[in-house]
């Protein structure tokens, strides 16, 4: 004799993929912005704080 399960995920479960979607793209929005804004600095400006222009998307991917 076999069973077949019917249920549906609950409700739990899906607000838990929409939470780690809406975490995703948070994530990326934060990166996108945090290498936009590291962009517009100049080379002496991003030497004051430490960095370089290779280093804004090693920085920006942290995030």
């Amino acid at each position: 004799m076999s069973a077949i399960d019917t249920t549906r995920p609950s409700a739990s479960r899906l607000q838990g993929v929409l939470a780690q979607m809406i975490h995703g793209f948070a994530s990326w929005n934060d990166a996108r912005a945090t290498r936009k804004a590291l962009s517009k600095l100049s080379d002496r400006e991003l030497d004051d704080i430490g960095l370089t222009r290779g280093d804004i998307d090693a920085v920006a991917r942290k995030l």
